[in-house]
């Protein structure tokens, strides 16, 4: 189910909000708010919600475990080792097997010895990178002694199954919202309630108005990347660089405004991230719960900068090499990884000349590096990626978007560009319904829903993920 789909907005949301506030105690909503978690995964593939179900019932009863197990002791290690085994085993099935056979049968085939690898027929579940990342989080927090672990099943599975976080993350961890969990029974309706619309109809914008219009631009001209112009190549990556933004921004706002609706706060995932100026500030600012949490469970853990500068790049590149992975199994996707690594990296190396630049050139060389990363985000092969990097660099003749549309498209990449790089973002604006914020909320609304109702309800890219 979508959060810019009809049944969302006038049946699902509706039905679980007004249900959810008409219970009387924090069982009957942690109980209501699971019950929505299941419907909402399984309205995509019923068969799956077991899988969910297994992976929060393992971790759920390893929390126990490590509740009653004293600390260094080995009991308590195993409760953290086996459900993490299990949890990245079902990770790794679902998504990365095809990817591993792949790599298999192309290396055997060059070697000049093909292997006759079959390519199963797996369907990767929803989202499962992502409540994945929740349930171990959970664990390694409760080992650390970081948390408690909840001794209520019904508490853990709301963690786990909120419907506002379940897909596409943010990453929340269970101490980010643990407060707000515990006093949910008590929590009051009206609270965050305009605080919570706000955020969610500005995240509307961001995907329907933003998002979906600048796709039409960048989804025809990847799709026909062998004919593309330099003009085109450089259009359709800056409205994919925009377009990426927008979409999963969008997402992360909506989510942050509907955890509002039921008295949860869900941290900020995008802090303008076009404005770094830096590639450690760059990652400071986009998707701020993956970046944090490969930080704290992998990043650190390695070493860190604790080990001398040869160790910290090798930290960094570990790190930013399993991000890429993380991301989808492919090694285009692993390549963005290191190349990311490598900016850290030469970010570290080049500091001392870097940080005395303006601040209008670090922000415009950042920004170029990393859409130059985008390529290789979105494109499907490197043949494809290296293509349209040339083509980039070389004036090449060709097509590009050509549409009676052109007109909004690019204005549209111009407030983009305008809001990406100088505007506020959700979190910097103010959400009090003065009467011409509800008029412009409204609006906002309006123009989106417009949208919504004349046209097929566009997934968010991260949904892949």
């Amino acid at each position: 189910m979508l959060f810019n789909s009809i049944e969302f907005l006038f049946a699902f949301l509706p039905i679980a909000y007004l249900v959810f506030w008409g219970l009387p105690n924090a069982k009957a909503r942690y109980v209501w708010l699971t019950i929505t978690g299941y419907v909402f995964y399984g309205w995509w593939d019923p068969r799956f919600v077991l899988l969910m179900a297994f992976s929060t019932l393992v971790s759920y009863v390893a929390g126990l475990g490590i509740l009653r197990s004293p600390v260094g002791s080995r009991a308590r290690t195993m409760y953290l080792a086996v459900p993490i085994t299990v949890d990245l085993a079902l990770l790794g099935f679902f998504k990365y097997t095809n990817f591993a056979l792949d790599t298999v049968r192309s290396v055997s085939t060059a070697a000049g010895a093909p292997i006759p690898v079959p390519h199963l027929d797996i369907v990767l579940p929803i989202g499962i990178s992502f409540y994945t990342f929740h349930t171990i989080s959970y664990m390694v927090d409760a080992y650390r002694g970081v948390i408690t672990p909840t001794r209520n099943l019904w508490e853990f599975s709301t963690y786990v199954s909120l419907f506002s976080q379940l897909v596409a993350g943010p990453i929340v961890r269970f101490r980010q919202i643990e407060e707000d969990l515990e006093e949910i029974g008590t929590s009051s309706r009206t609270r965050w309630l305009t605080r919570g619309i706000s955020f969610f109809c500005v995240g509307l914008v961001e995907k329907v108005l933003m998002a979906d219009t600048l796709a039409a631009l960048v989804d025809p001209s990847f799709a026909n990347w062998r004919a593309l112009s330099t003009s085109g190549a450089w259009l359709a990556v800056l409205g994919y660089t925009f377009q990426l933004l927008f979409d999963f921004s969008g997402y992360s706002t909506m989510a942050v405004g509907l955890g509002y609706l039921f008295g949860i706060r869900i941290p900020q995932n995008f802090n303008s991230p076009y404005k770094a100026l830096n590639p450690s500030d760059f990652w400071e600012r986009w998707h701020i719960s993956l970046s944090s949490c490969l930080r704290d469970y992998l990043y650190i853990p390695l070493g860190g900068n604790r080990g001398g500068t040869w160790n910290t790049y090798r930290n960094l590149m570990l790190t930013m090499l399993f991000g890429g992975l993380w991301h989808g199994a492919s090694w285009t996707f692993v390549f963005w990884g290191f190349y990311h690594g490598l900016l850290l990296c030469l970010y570290r190396v080049f500091r001392t000349s870097w940080d005395p630049l303006p601040r209008g050139v670090q922000q415009f060389l950042m920004f170029g590096s990393a859409m130059v990363g985008w390529v290789f985000f979105r494109a499907t092969s490197f043949t494809e990626a290296l293509h349209i990097l040339r083509i980039m660099v070389v004036p090449t003749s060709g097509s590009w978007f050509s549409d009676s549309n052109l007109g909004l498209v690019m204005l549209v990449m111009l407030i983009a560009a305008w809001w990406s790089m100088r505007g506020p973002n959700a979190f910097e604006m103010r959400h009090e319904w003065t009467p011409t914020r509800m008029v412009g909320l409204a609006a906002a609304f309006g123009a989106g829903l417009a949208l919504i109702v004349t046209a097929r309800p566009s997934p968010f890219l991260y949904f892949q993920f």
